[in-house]
Parts: C-alpha cells; sequence; structure tokens
C-alpha cells in the first residue's frame, strides 16, 4: 500500500512549537502535531471504492492486514505527519472561541490523480490539544452514520467531504447517548474521511479574534495557493473574488441540501467548510412528513436554530461572522459587502434552479416561486413525505388521474383527507404550467428523475445498519452504501430502502432525532 504525501498545510502555516494530546491554548498556530493514539483490535468494517480510487488505493490494498492498522490509527506510511488543527467558531450563536480538532487528527496531504489534494483524516483516533474533557474517541453509531452520509451525499450530486474507511477499534467508548446521567460503553469506531482541506469559517475566526492579522493572512495565501489557484497574488482583488467565491459554493451547496431534503442539525461556524462542502456529519437527518420547522438535532430543540427551513439564512449569517473576520485584509468594507451579495444572487439562482428541477421545467419563472411554495404548505398540512412525494410527482403524468402514486406518501389519513382537494387543485395547475414549458413529456420525466432521489439516507435505514453491527455484522452498512451509490436510479428489489418511515421509527432514538453524542 502506497500513497504520495505532500503536507503543504504543515510546510506553510505556522505550527504550536509543543507537540503531543497536553489540552492547552494554542496561539499564533494552525495547527499542533498530535499522534492517532492506537487501539486493541482496528479491524475493517467498511470502505467505499470510489473514494479510495481518488488516492490511488484498491481492493488489493484493503485487503491487506496493514490497511486496518493505518486507517485505525495504530500505524503510519511513509511520509504522514499527523496534526489537529486549530480553529474557533460560533456554536448555536454564540462565540466558543478555541475549538480545534478534539477528536480528529489528519494523517497527511495525499497527492490523487491529475495532483489533486485529498487530506486524509482520522474522526475518533484520540485526544488532541483541543480535547478539551472528551476522550478524542467516537462510538460505533456516529461513525457508521458519518461514512455512510458522505458517500450518499457524493452520490446525490452535493457538494461533501468523502469518506475512505470505518474502523472498528475493538474498544468500548463510554457515552451518555440521552445526556441524562446513566452512560455506558458503545463499540468504538473510526472513520477515515477525505477533503482537499478542512479549512472551515472558524479557521478565520480564531486569530481574527486574538488579533493575529499575520496568521490570518498567511491562511488566505495559503488557501488561495492550494485551492483557489486562479486567485493566488491578486492581492486585494483576489482576496475579494474569493470571498465572493466562497460564498457562492456555499450557496450553492445548501441548496443541494434543501433539494433532497437533507438537514445538518448543527451549523455552527466550525462546521462550515472554507470550499463550500458539508463537512461534520453529526445529528443530521432528511425531512419525512414535510415541515420546514424539523430538527434532527435534540440540543437544537427548543430554540431549532438550525431547523431544515432556515439553513440558507443560517448559512449567510455565518459568512457574515467570516466577513468580520476577514475585515482586516482589507482597507474598507465594500468588497466584503459585496461578496455577501454574491450569496444572494447565486441563492435565487440555485434555488430556482432546483424548483425548476423539481417540478420538470426548463426554467422557473416568478410564478412557479409561488406555485413551488403553495405545495410546500400543502405536503406541510397533509404530513406528506418529502421524498416519496417529488418522485411520484414526476411519475405523475394526466392532470387529474389516478393518485395512487402518492398514496404511499401520506403519514396521517386523517391529514391526507384535509388537503385532497387543494392537491388536486395544485396537481392540474402544475399540469397546466409544464404543457406550457419547452420541454417534452421524454426531458421532464428524465429532469424530475435526477433532481428527486429514489432513496436518500433515511436515519432509520442507517439505525437498521447500525443495529446490525453493534452485534457483529457489518454486511448492512455494506449493503446500504451500495443503495446509496445510485440514489437516482430504480433498483428492483430493494424497495425496503425507499419506503416511507415505518412506524416503529417514529420516535426510537436514532431515527427521529438524535444527539451530538458521539
Amino acid at each position: 500500500m502506497q500513497i504520495q504525501f505532500d503536507n503543504a498545510f504543515l510546510r506553510e502555516l505556522p505550527g504550536d512549537p509543543e507537540s503531543g494530546p497536553r489540552i492547552r491554548e494554542v496561539e499564533a498556530a494552525a495547527w499542533s502535531r498530535v499522534d492517532p493514539a492506537p487501539v486493541s483490535a482496528p479491524h475493517l468494517l467498511a470502505w467505499s471504492p470510489e473514494a479510495a480510487a481518488l488516492v490511488g488505493l484498491d481492493a488489493a490494498d484493503v485487503a491487506a492486514p496493514d490497511f486496518a492498522r493505518v486507517f485505525g490509527g495504530n500505524a503510519q506510511l511513509p511520509g504522514m505527519q499527523p496534526w489537529a488543527g486549530n480553529y474557533g467558531g460560533h456554536q448555536f450563536g454564540s462565540w466558543a472561541g478555541q475549538l480545534g480538532d478534539g477528536r480528529a487528527i489528519s494523517l497527511g496531504e495525499a497527492l490523487g490523480a491529475q495532483g489533486a489534494r485529498w487530506e486524509l483524516q482520522l474522526k475518533g483516533a484520540g485526544r488532541t490539544p483541543y480535547s478539551r474533557f472528551a476522550d478524542g474517541r467516537a462510538v460505533l453509531r456516529s461513525s457508521v452514520r458519518e461514512f455512510l452520509c458522505s458517500e450518499a451525499m457524493h452520490h446525490l450530486g452535493v457538494p461533501t467531504t468523502r469518506a475512505l474507511s470505518l474502523v472498528g477499534t475493538g474498544e468500548g467508548v463510554v457515552r451518555d447517548m440521552f445526556y441524562d446521567g446513566h452512560p455506558r460503553p458503545e463499540p468504538g469506531a473510526i472513520v477515515c474521511r477525505m477533503a482537499p482541506t478542512f479549512l472551515r469559517f472558524g479557521s478565520w475566526q480564531l486569530p481574527a479574534a486574538r488579533g493575529d492579522v499575520a496568521l490570518l493572512r498567511r491562511l488566505t495565501d495559503y488557501t488561495q495557493r492550494y485551492h483557489f489557484p486562479e486567485l493566488a497574488g491578486q492581492g486585494e482583488a483576489g482576496d475579494a473574488e474569493w470571498f465572493a467565491q466562497v460564498c457562492e459554493r456555499t450557496a450553492w451547496m445548501v441548496a443541494g441540501w434543501m433539494r433532497v431534503g437533507f438537514v445538518h442539525g448543527v451549523m455552527n461556524t466550525d462546521n462550515m467548510s472554507i470550499l463550500g462542502l458539508t463537512i461534520d456529519y453529526g445529528p443530521y437527518g432528511w425531512v419525512e412528513d414535510y415541515d420546514p420547522d424539523w430538527t434532527p438535532n435534540t440540543t437544537d430543540a427548543q430554540g431549532r436554530r438550525y431547523r431544515f427551513g432556515t439553513q440558507p439564512q443560517v448559512a449567510y449569517w455565518n459568512l457574515t461572522r467570516l466577513a468580520q473576520s476577514l475585515a482586516p485584509l482589507f482597507k474598507e468594507v465594500a468588497p466584503l459587502e459585496a461578496g455577501l451579495a454574491r450569496f444572494g444572487r447565486a441563492w435565487d439562482l440555485a434555488h430556482r434552479d432546483l424548483v425548476a428541477r423539481k417540478l420538470g421545467l426548463a426554467h422557473c419563472r416568478d410564478e412557479d416561486l409561488r406555485l413551488f411554495a403553495e405545495l410546500q404548505q400543502l405536503l406541510q398540512e397533509g404530513q406528506v413525505d418529502m421524498t416519496l412525494f417529488f418522485r411520484a410527482l414526476g411519475e405523475h403524468e394526466a392532470a387529474g388521474a389516478d393518485r395512487a402514486p402518492f398514496a404511499e406518501a401520506f403519514y396521517d389519513a386523517d391529514a391526507r383527507a384535509g388537503i385532497e382537494a387543494s392537491l388536486l387543485g395544485w396537481l392540474k395547475r402544475h399540469r397546466a404550467r409544464q404543457l406550457d414549458d419547452p420541454l417534452d413529456a421524454e426531458q421532464r420525466r428524465e429532469t424530475m428523475r435526477l433532481a428527486n432521489p429514489r432513496y436518500v439516507l433515511r436515519n432509520w435505514l442507517a439505525q437498521e445498519a447500525i443495529d446490525r453491527a453493534e452485534q457483529g455484522d457489518s454486511a448492512g452498512i455494506t449493503e446500504l452504501l451500495d443503495v446509496m451509490r445510485r440514489p437516482y436510479e430504480e433498483q428492483p428489489g430493494r424497495g425496503h430502502y425507499a419506503g416511507a418511515r415505518p412506524e416503529w421509527a417514529r420516535h426510537r432514538a436514532g431515527c427521529s432525532m438524535l444527539s451530538c453524542s458521539s
């Protein structure tokens, strides 16, 4: 097993003079050197062939005994120089100061095909200087969820980090899953996740809060040089365009979430990628019975700051915090205000794009936005499953025809009866609008098929795989990953994975709402 590493992050950004996991405040540094803590019995549970290929690995490499040792934290390949990143952030709207990688340790920057750069990071690999009072480990249930969702989002076409492998540790990890004072040991696991960089908004917020303009400058120059090379060396004009592109990428990422019904659950600024990638999969979920006020995060159950419907607004708020941190690099605020305005324009384009695609239209007119909003209101009133409804809508051709394709999308008979007449009227208007659109029937069906997935990683599906894995059977993880590789295709014999939420999952922990406990 060979991987070529070029650790530019360590080479070009200032580091902590002290190494090791001692808890401390780390100033004037982007990283701290720390090695993964070995585990007793690393063993491979699952891997992604597509992610492995990005760094030149194949099935033979994964089958080698050293693979689980390396990606379980017990061994290192030549060129690996493990570190933990230093950053701060706003958590639930409040400044939290230094946060950093408390249970994530980057192994190195692997070079893939055509020089693509992939930072390999172990999540759950032990204590770092940023672990505070925690143990730096991760439990199997959260690790399965992150592994599966990273790859599922990629196949859905939503910008995301990737997941290479899932390794069991052979050790227990004590967690209080419900925060009710009853901790218990759970199986431990480690995910190797991948991204061109794991820099996030909080990477700039921390030095800005400390008045460290020199580190702000170096972080910005490094990021442009390696991840926005067309903007490197252009001075303030390049900085302004860079920030604007971060805003645009973030808008399109969130539009991807909204299109497929994904709720991140914890959109703190330290969980926002500078590349516009979905990162840090914790208490996420997929909207089932449509509700813009739903959050999967029990920690957010009161304020619902990160509920489904507010994700675009939260993204803008987070970008505003990033703009404030970047202000010392600019002579005036106008370029940053222009960048935030680019978010607004990008969001408008992205939202219109998702409306047009989900409704099977070539373009989204102003009246189509109103038509879509009316449908969302009906879906909420009728407790309609978002994924099932939109997939069925693409298969529903004749206005007012047999509505059987929608039957399985309803969770409550009374709620269905309450909207049935209004929904029929909406379907007629939608059909009339389609007939006034340049797309022909086949183009329309294909547009809707590729916008509205048949399969999404519902929490209860992930929980089924977790339950099996906790009993020693990891095959459910591989089976579910295989389904999620082709979310827009019909997969005969796999109807279970495309079904509505079963009644047993309505209130079960892990299937409805989740905590940040992992």
